[in-house]
């Protein structure tokens, strides 16, 4: 593969300032990277965090109906993850690469599917169908800008410490991204689901209530080392709101809660890029993805205001490890096949899609049963307030059900075979091959 011809094209493009692939990445040109990832990072916050409730309580189709249209279109996108990278390596080479032609192509519809999908339909009767296939061409369009994007990173340099930096400048530049999202999406969603017909409850900054009130080959292997992560970070995402709404009494305070777990995370990638080039990824995967144990347990049985914050913040660094961690480590599991079958090239799609697969799989899984749980212990959809079973119900979805998927990643995270002896050895053989 010629290195200097590859989607190096794109980056010019970009107006990044000229290097080469063997030399140090200039600060710009690791922004102009970076800033590609946070539109979509935009809408993904909006849909990872308030789709559900939009579905249970806008919309206002049944929690089975929710369960079908979150999962289904979550496995219909890590379907479509595998496929779109196995023919974007069998693309041509154009004037500005072979992934920049993806990216400029699907934006426009995304757009456009991304708007239907916020859009109630003057019918009712067809809704559950019109949400479930503007969700599954979102997801499709998504996938098609994201697999081509993340892939760009084992183009912008040979050098693994460039990646690991450019990487970490892209995490902080999504985790932006999210925060943004998050922030208009949760002042529109925290005015719009404001109950006007529900008796106002008087909440004081202490105790909120009790509980009666209320993500074959080893790019495999790192896909399952954050399998479960992925699924517990769904968890907590897809029902936070509906957790702060309805079990712990933050109704108010849930859309300043999301922002401020977002600037915690955007504050401590930085952190986190130190700790592993410090001590090692392996190492840095482990100490982010326990952080948040504790907490997560806390916010659930500790329904307090100032707890609420201080969980906030916790998880938010737990996060950005769970960030910028995976996608750090994916280049070396690449460089890895390349040298165990150095006749193969030009799979670096294939990695980053089968990795996107199985996180989204995962999501999807989580967010489906997730709603179902809703479903059997009886959410009423529009109500003002909940029975008890859905009360116990959410904080288990977001205590315990996160801390069993945590400790299950972690077990598997102990047998992933690059340990930092190891990227080093793959770095000198590297060398010697080029």
């Amino acid at each position: 593969m010629d290195w200097s011809r590859v989607d190096y094209l794109w980056i010019i493009v970009m107006f990044l300032s000229p290097t080469h692939l063997d030399q140090k990445l200039s600060v710009c040109s690791k922004l102009c990277f970076a800033i590609g990832g946070a539109p979509n990072q935009v809408a993904g916050s909006a849909t990872a965090f308030f789709l559900q409730i939009y579905l249970l309580d806008i919309a206002q189709i049944n929690p089975f109906q929710a369960s079908v249209v979150l999962f289904v279109g979550k496995a219909w996108g890590a379907i479509t993850d595998p496929i779109v990278g196995f023919f974007i390596t069998k693309s041509k080479w154009t004037k500005i690469g072979r992934l920049m032609p993806w990216m400029m192509g699907c934006t426009p519809f995304m757009v456009v599917s991304y708007f239907y999908l916020w859009f109630v339909p003057p019918f009712t009767s067809g809704r559950f169908i019109w949400y479930l296939g503007f969700y599954c061409l979102y997801q499709t369009l998504i996938t098609c800008f994201h697999v081509p994007y993340s892939a760009l990173t084992m183009f912008l340099s040979t050098d693994q410490r460039e990646r690991d930096s450019a990487t970490a400048y892209r995490m902080t530049a999504e985790v932006l991204g999210t925060l943004v999202g998050a922030a208009i999406q949760g002042q529109i969603v925290a005015s719009a689901h404001t109950l006007k017909h529900c008796p106002h409850r008087n909440l004081t900054t202490g105790h909120l209530g009790n509980s009666s009130g209320t993500e074959v080959i080893r790019s495999m292997a790192i896909s399952q080392d954050f399998l479960s992560h992925a699924v517990r970070v769904t968890l907590i995402q897809s029902n936070f709101v509906l957790f702060c709404t309805y079990a712990v009494e933050l109704r108010d305070h849930f859309q300043n809660i999301v922002l401020t777990i977002l600037m915690s995370a955007a504050v401590s990638i930085p952190f986190w890029q130190w700790f592993l080039e410090k001590f090692g990824k392996k190492t840095a995967a482990f100490c982010g993805i326990t952080w948040i144990m504790p907490f997560t347990v806390m916010l659930a049985f500790i329904p307090n205001l100032i707890v609420a914050y201080v969980v906030a913040v916790s998880s938010g660094i737990s996060v950005a490890a769970s960030l910028l961690l995976p996608w750090s480590m994916l280049p070396d599991v690449v460089d890895d096949f390349r040298l165990a079958n150095r006749s193969s090239k030009g799979h670096e799609a294939i990695f980053y899609s089968l990795y996107a697969f199985f996180t989204k799989f995962a999501a999807g899984i989580s967010l489906g049963v997730s709603t179902l749980c809703l479903q059997f212990a009886g959410y009423d959809t529009g109500a003002c307030r909940q029975p008890p079973p859905v009360v116990y119900t959410l904080k288990l979805l977001i205590g315990a059900a996160p801390v069993a998927c945590i400790t299950t990643g972690l077990m598997i995270l102990l047998v992933y075979p690059i340990s930092e002896d190891v990227r080093l050895r793959n770095k000198l053989a590297l060398e010697e091959l080029r």
